[in-house]
């Protein structure tokens, strides 16, 4: 059983699963700025959730990680992956990403081998203050797989950690089928309810919307079989039909904010990997387009 874990990123999903594993009792050291560090360090992470109910967890918090974890926790915005790694000093037994897209596996792997796995949450969660976190919706999954055979043990001791803490998580076959079981659903989601400035519901209610929902998995679906994934879009079509009507998306939230969302690693990621099969995606383009224009960013780099 894994004994400790680093957190690199205390936002929404970083901050959400710091809290819950402290609160069941483990080891957390949650990686951050230094004055985020300190905060967290000096006052804890007071969570709201759905789930889990309210209360402050106080985890450790660094600047820097030096001594070594048997799980470190990637949850930054791909945008800050690379800065953020130099925090991280000692090599972790395995090493877990949780960013949206899939162009952070290549980067991880890069720094940590085979160490590093594929690994996606499904979270409703945003950081609305340094130490403050928020979970809107009890729905939560952590999935992990790992095409190499020396991470597995750990990763099956990890789930049975992660379930222990009532966060729910799997031991999935196929890192293709982790990444894009839910790029399939959040491309879809987060082009549509940020192109258009409206939760799932409403665009499920509309026609002509609900028409480039389904385009968008469609296309989405082909380029993960093209990339070795067991893509059902039919499925996919029937997560988002049972989600709740006023779902939206981090990538909405961040517009809204006027923080730069992350339209190049999710809608980016889809196009990139197409591209590599051939594959024409014109709804997709044509949302990212739309996204890129309210936001005032690029569109997606090629």
């Amino acid at each position: 059983m894994p004994t400790s874990f680093g957190i690199l990123g205390p936002g929404g999903v970083g901050g959400f699963l710091a809290a819950a594993l402290d609160r069941s009792g483990e080891a957390v050291t949650v990686v951050a700025r230094e004055e985020t560090a300190a905060l967290i360090a000096r006052d804890g992470i007071e969570l709201e959730s759905r789930r889990l109910g309210d209360f402050t967890a106080r985890p450790a918090a660094t600047a820097r990680l030096t001594e070594p974890v048997d799980v470190l926790f990637v949850a930054t915005k791909a945008a800050a992956l690379e800065q953020a790694l130099t925090r991280i000093e000692a090599d972790p037994g395995v090493v877990v990403p949780l960013l949206n897209g899939l162009d952070h596996v290549a980067v991880l792997r890069e720094r940590f081998g085979v160490s590093a796995v594929a690994g996606t949450i499904r979270i409703e969660a945003d950081r609305t203050a340094p130490r403050h976190v928020e979970q809107t919706s009890p729905f939560l999954r952590i999935d992990v797989a790992s095409d190499d055979p020396a991470p597995r043990e750990r990763l099956a001791a990890l789930v049975g950690t992660l379930n222990k803490a009532d966060v729910p998580a799997r031991l999935v076959d196929g890192e293709a089928n982790v990444l894009w079981s839910k790029l399939l659903r959040l491309n879809a989601l987060a082009l549509t309810t940020s192109a258009y400035d409206l939760p799932l519901g409403a665009i499920r209610d509309d026609p002509s919307r609900r028409a480039e929902l389904e385009a968008c998995v469609d296309e989405s679906a082909a380029i993960a079989r093209a990339e070795g994934a067991a893509a059902d879009p039919e499925a996919t079509l029937t997560e988002l039909d049972e989600a709740h009507a006023e779902l939206g998306s981090s990538m909405r939230r961040d517009i809204a904010a006027g923080r730069t969302p992350e339209l190049d690693a999710i809608a980016g990621a889809v196009l990139r990997a197409g591209a590599r099969h051939g594959l024409s995606s014109p709804t997709i383009e044509a949302l990212a387009a739309r996204v890129a224009r309210r936001a005032g960013i690029p569109a997606p780099r090629l």
